[in-house]
């Protein structure tokens, strides 16, 4: 039993660990939305680990300072059989078995059904948005939502009206009737009244949401007014309803201060718009991100601060780092390099959850580079882990040599093989 390092195996499983983040990558870009994101995290895993091992297996052919001569010359063959099934396979269940649990709405957290867009009337709309743009973007977000959601409307000013109740929008014939009435709002010389806005927006999430129905909102203002914050979201915190907030054209800072603050109670999202052509965009974006909640994105929506998401993606990566490292063992045929491994894989998984858990914040370009930090994390990690976990070569013994309690040369003057050679498993 020795500790060593193969230097040529740390450097090709982090080459690989880095294809297999570009692999992934182009994955979830490409195909979330397309396919189920079980799948998507399945691929991700089965990728990584699959690139991971084709590397590692490399290195070892051309120099098995880990495994030994005799494993290259009896075991390749069977390593390369054992590749995909051991990598890609194993992984891809894995991940796709782990994402599945921590999708599970667990206690009070429901999945977001219901959307409430309130919407600033107020005169000074006039010149921030004077062509009403608002309306347009409110239009273009109601068109991409699926047909299991409802939306409601309020318009506010110094009082708060609301436009339409909430309504499936199961088809298109439902949403040209949400359309048209919204085309029939006019621009008015009002005041702007936040508190009042909300509190008309509680009152009807109250009297129409169902039970099992999340509910999220969308506030935009470009103003500010006096109110109590912690009066009139105590229901939103204690529902653990979502206010997604909008800014356009704030001139007052204390405006963007309060619904900035109105956003962080609730776990929400602030964003500040110059441009209303943007609004759309802004719109979308919520949109997508409606309780965002996958092993490799930021956690969004109500269960953005829970202990128990963050623990669960902890652990999810310390079983895919073990699976990982037990899958290299497996490729070798040799079960004290899957042990070190296995061990080296939990431990550079512990690391990379908590990379992932604290580092991811939704920004995309940010977001891939905190993913592929994670993936070399586990890669480096489990390659070196050799060094502090003992491992013993898989093969024959070498010719000539002899282990206590074997019999020795014989009469033709070979030597007699341990028929119980040292073979992984």
């Amino acid at each position: 039993m020795q500790r060593k390092v193969s230097m040529l195996m740390l450097l090709f499983s982090l080459i690989g660990g880095a294809i297999g983040f570009v692999a992934g990558e182009i994955i979830l870009g490409n195909l979330e939305g397309e396919l189920p994101r079980i799948v998507v995290v399945g691929l991700y895993c089965g990728l990584l680990a699959f690139f991971i091992g084709l590397f590692c297996l490399i290195a070892e052919m051309i120099n098995p300072r880990l495994s030994g001569p005799s494993w290259r010359q009896r075991y390749v063959g069977s390593s390369w059989k054992l590749l995909v099934p051991a990598t890609l396979i194993m992984l891809f269940t894995l991940g796709l078995l782990l994402e599945f649990v921590y999708g599970l709405n667990i206690g009070r957290v429901k999945p977001v059904k219901d959307i409430v867009l309130v919407i600033d009337n107020s005169g000074s709309m006039l010149e921030t948005d004077p062509n009403d743009g608002r309306y347009e973007a409110a239009k273009s977000l109601i068109d991409i939502m699926d047909n299991d959601k409802r939306v409601a409307v309020i318009e506010f000013t110094h009082e708060a009206r609301l436009i339409q109740p909430f309504v499936s929008v199961k088809d298109a014939a439902v949403k040209q009737e949400v359309y048209a009435k919204i085309d029939k709002l006019t621009a008015t010389d009002g005041g702007t009244e936040i508190a009042l806005a909300l509190q008309e927006a509680m009152q009807h999430i109250k009297d129409q949401t169902q039970a099992k129905r999340g509910t999220m909102v969308i506030l935009l203002s470009d103003g500010f007014s006096e109110m109590d914050v912690n009066t009139a979201l105590a229901d939103y915190v204690q529902q653990e309803i979502v206010i997604n907030t909008v800014g356009m054209s704030v001139s007052n800072s204390e405006g963007a201060v309060l619904l900035q603050e109105i956003a962080n109670r609730t776990n929400g999202q602030y964003t500040d718009v110059d441009n209303v052509d943007d609004l759309s965009f802004v719109f979308r974006h919520i949109y997508d991100r409606i309780g965002d909640r996958t092993l490799l994105t930021e956690r969004t929506g109500p269960t953005q601060d829970s202990s128990y998401y963050m623990a669960l993606r902890i652990i999810s990566f310390i079983l895919i780092g073990t699976a990982i490292g037990l899958s290299l063992g497996l490729i070798f045929d040799n079960r004290h390099l899957a042990k070190s491994f296995g061990i080296g894989g939990s431990v550079g998984g512990l690391i990379a959850g908590f990379v992932l858990e604290f580092g991811l914040s939704g920004q995309s370009p940010e977001d891939s580079m905190i993913r592929l930090l994670a993936c070399l994390i586990l890669a480096g990690i489990m390659a070196i882990f050799t060094w502090i976990v003992p491992i013993k070569e898989n093969g024959l013994l070498q010719e000539g040599r002899q282990r206590p309690g074997h019999a020795g040369v014989i009469a033709d003057g070979s030597h007699n093989r341990n028929k119980n050679s040292s073979k992984g498993f």
